[in-house]
């Protein structure tokens, strides 16, 4: 185990050093944004032509295999957008997991599509999954229970991720009852109907704003609040946050960049000078919570946090929080436990705990649209791209940039202190074939009701367990058949029925059943 893992984190410092060859490659040619932020402000780009309203690409097109299917065939929850009914990750569905042995729950089907990184999202029957197949990028409706496919919907893409990785969407699609929202990593925004796959609208990003070239391609997954559409766009000079007529496509309003960053002041003490030319968000997610009786749209940009009023896109506070070097992300999506909000990156960024003031100005007397840090720690929790999950006074994630630094930490939110970590390996049996045995930069799923925990390592491991300050109790553990390197979109429960994605692969999981004899 310790020379196989040795092998890895070899592999990763290889591409680590490749990628930063190919960073310090694109600052050189004028693609990249400015390692010196430190500097007199360029002359923004004219922000006068904002986006037109939407209209459907005359290069798309549907195919239709089936558009009806019956209601759902047991009682449980939906999982329409990324990370669940209310995107933490914690799922309210009530019903007993059944518990599974080394082979694992059993397979309700299995499916081969496209690349890329995108959760796939279930609205009653229809499950929705968006990936690319050589140069197109396919919007597919299935049957969530049995994996037939109802329609696809094709877009051309010539995308290509800078560092290599894969060039399918990032974004999970993001479905009411009658509309799916999807947005590709090249920034084709858009708009269907969820039982025809017939597109309503349709916008391309980059043809409307000013994007500058991001890492990974574009990978915040949007938002609805009441009939807006919220996206990070990212773009220049004052672009970072965008709402959309949620049926039409029409900007509402636009919000973040040069006047939330440019002057403010970075952990380091310095001031900001905005240069017009920086990348403007990463990819986190946003999320809207009610704290203290107001919305808060809350939006983990490059910089930092942004709460925003949903309705007008007006700033209520910002905070600097990114890491020192330029080669570096935020990924992981706020977490709000009351009136706090907890942050969390890596490339040695850490974590930091915010609490929003109130009305009556508390705490320390504060403006209400203003936060207190309660505490700042560089290396308690660095959440790559996984959001961590708040379960009382105690927060619990994946810790690391690498594979091989990957591990699941429990925190003590009043203090910050690290109450204990995994990486996975300590439980597994020995022999068989878990030759991976261990968690990397894993994501995973709280069942409330049931207080239980569905981890998934980057390698297809697959746990059931408990966790609490006590520490990490498995139930039980498995290699989810089909599903191999790299695991990273997250997983969804719907009807008890539990979703993997891998590069390739589809899997449905069936934990209600149990097993003959069992």
């Amino acid at each position: 185990m310790r020379i196989l893992r040795w092998l890895v984190a070899l592999q990763q410092k290889r591409s680590a050093l490749i990628a930063t060859a190919l960073i310090l490659l694109a600052a050189i040619c004028g693609c990249a944004e400015s390692s010196s932020p430190l500097v007199a402000a360029a002359e923004p780009a004219d922000s006068s032509a904002k986006a037109a309203p939407a209209e459907v690409s005359d290069s798309s097109e549907t195919l239709k295999t089936g558009t009806d299917v019956p209601d759902p065939d047991r009682p449980g929850l939906d999982w329409p957008q990324f990370l669940g009914p209310q995107g933490t990750g914690i799922s309210k569905e009530q019903g007993n997991l059944a518990g599974f042995d080394q082979d694992g729950p059993p397979v309700a089907w299995t499916k081969e599509i496209g690349e890329g990184y995108s959760a796939p999202s279930i609205r009653g029957r229809r499950l929705v999954v968006h990936h690319r197949i050589r140069n197109e990028n396919v919007i597919e409706c299935l049957d969530a229970v049995t994996g037939d496919s109802l329609w696809r919907h094709f877009d051309p893409t010539n995308f290509r991720d800078p560092y290599g990785y894969s060039g399918g969407p990032r974004c999970s699609p993001l479905l009411t009852d009658e509309l799916c929202y999807t947005l590709g990593a090249g920034g084709l925004l858009s708009c269907l109907e969820l039982k025809t796959g017939n597109p309503v609208w349709q916008l391309r990003l980059p043809e409307k704003y000013d994007l500058p070239e991001a890492f990974f391609g574009i990978g915040c997954t949007p938002i609805l609040f009441n009939d807006l559409l919220i996206v990070l766009v990212g773009g220049q000079p004052d672009d970072g946050v965008v709402a959309f007529d949620s049926k039409t496509g029409e900007e509402v309003w636009h919000a973040v960049g040069k006047p939330t960053w440019d002057g403010a002041e970075t952990e380091s003490g310095q001031t900001y000078r905005w240069t017009g030319e920086e990348q403007v968000v990463g990819y986190s997610s946003p999320i809207v919570a009610k704290i203290h009786g107001e919305s808060h749209l809350l939006c983990l940009m490059r910089q930092g946090l942004v709460s925003l009023d949903p309705k007008t896109g007006k700033e209520r506070f910002h905070y600097w929080f990114r890491a020192r070097v330029h080669q570096s992300v935020n990924a992981a999506r706020p977490v709000v436990i009351g009136d706090r909000v907890l942050l969390s990156a890596a490339y040695r960024t850490g974590s930091a705990l915010l609490q929003v003031a109130n009305a009556q100005g508390e705490p320390n007397e504060l403006d209400k649209d203003s936060y207190n840090v309660l505490w700042r720690d560089r290396r308690n929790l660095l959440a790559h791209w996984t959001t961590p999950i708040a379960v009382g006074n105690y927060a619990y994630g994946f810790s690391g940039r690498h594979e091989s630094e990957g591990e699941l930490r429990c925190v003590d939110l009043k203090t910050g202190d690290v109450v204990w970590s995994i990486d996975g390996s300590e439980d597994a049996a020995d022999g068989g074939d878990d030759s991976y045995s261990y968690f990397g930069r894993g994501s995973m799923i709280y069942v409330e009701p049931e207080d239980k925990w569905m981890i998934l390592g980057e390698r297809g491991l697959l746990t059931l367990a408990t966790l609490s300050q006590d520490g990490y109790k498995e139930l039980a553990r498995t290699m989810a058949p089909g599903i191999s390197y790299p695991a990273w979109a997250a997983p969804v429960l719907a009807r008890g029925r539990l979703y993997l994605r891998d590069k390739d692969t589809l899997l449905c999981l069936d934990l209600r059943v149990v097993k003959a004899g069992e």
